[in-house]
């Protein structure tokens, strides 16, 4: 059998499009430019799905770090696809320490995870105490899919503005967790507005990207805006 890893650059370097790539470069502006292939994400889905079976997929799983964007892309659309938790979870330890950027980190989205709510928040607690950017994003990003409907926990709201960071990348999924918030918890989480529990920079973008919400009213808009800390 052809080594895995060897097969799957192989396959994403013939999906490969130079203007796609010219695209991604720009917005994710920390991450090297010559390690991205450009592939888009519907084919990077589709691989993971062919791929996920192969026996000898641990090869490529476990072969960390890996040297392109779209193999670390391709690595979180196979956890995606892995049903059983623990698998999944282990996984997701093993592939967290090498993500490098937000879009890795974002689309790491686990289906394992929707059945195992009640299992997440220990995981969650311990991500949020790490020194690596983006495990306490993706922490933070599975607070707000998985813990702002059926599941919230007001005192969830003070997990995330306990988070003290100078880092871009946390702050800016600090504002995107509390407009969410906004939107399903408006009487939780205004009190936590009002309050000024947050740092100034994620303070206001926060009221910026719930204003440029569909899902939260005008009325409620119009009192975010005096909200906003000068």
């Amino acid at each position: 059998m052809e080594n895995t890893t060897a097969l799957i650059q192989q396959r994403l370097f013939a999906l490969a499009d130079e203007k796609y790539r010219e695209f991604t470069a720009p917005i994710i502006p920390n991450y090297d430019k010559s390690s991205i292939i450009g592939v888009r994400t519907p084919q990077l889905r589709q691989l993971a799905k062919e791929f996920k079976s192969r026996e000898d997929i641990g090869d490529f799983l476990n072969g960390l770090p890996h040297r392109y964007h779209e193999e670390n892309l391709l690595h979180g659309f196979i956890i995606a696809e892995i049903r059983d938790y623990d698998e999944a979870e282990a996984a997701v330890d093993r592939l967290l320490p090498f993500v490098e950027n937000w879009a890795v980190c974002d689309s790491l989205s686990p289906k394992a995870y929707n059945k195992h709510r009640d299992r997440l928040m220990p995981k969650i607690l311990e991500r949020l105490g790490s020194q690596h950017t983006y495990t306490v994003r993706f922490a933070i990003k599975e607070l707000m899919q998985h813990f702002l409907e059926e599941r919230f926990a007001p005192e969830q709201l003070e997990l995330v503005a306990g988070v003290v960071s100078e880092e871009y990348y946390i702050n800016m999924m600090r504002a995107w967790y509390f407009a969410t918030a906004l939107a399903k918890q408006w009487e939780a989480t205004v009190k936590v507005i009002e309050a000024q529990r947050l740092d100034k920079w994620t303070h206001n973008k926060t009221i910026q990207k719930a204003v440029e919400s569909y899902r939260i009213t005008d009325e409620q808009k119009a009192y975010l805006r005096t909200l906003k800390r000068k």
